[in-house]
């Protein structure tokens, strides 16, 4: 089973390639050529939309474990008040 990174990294790959084809075959201003990159773009936005989602949720994870870190009393800091330090 592929990732859903994967399966967008091949599909943009195998459209760029149409893409390229038709652009041989009946030129770059064609009809065909314009819908085919229109559709590579929208296949690299849901893929720049895919990576940015994956990285906001490891960032939800990175705050929350870091959260819930237990730190040893002496690393806390704690203010203390001055009659204590003289």
């Amino acid at each position: 089973m592929q990732s859903r990174k994967q399966e967008l990294l091949l599909a943009i790959q195998r459209k760029r390639e149409v893409m390229i084809e038709e652009a041989l075959r009946t030129g770059y201003t064609s009809e065909e050529t314009v819908r085919y990159s229109q559709e590579l773009d929208e296949l690299i936005f849901l893929y720049q939309l895919h990576l940015r989602l994956q990285k906001t949720k490891m960032n939800i994870v990175k705050k929350s474990f870091k959260s819930m870190i237990v730190w040893p009393k002496h690393l806390v800091y704690k203010p203390q008040s001055i009659s204590k330090i003289l």
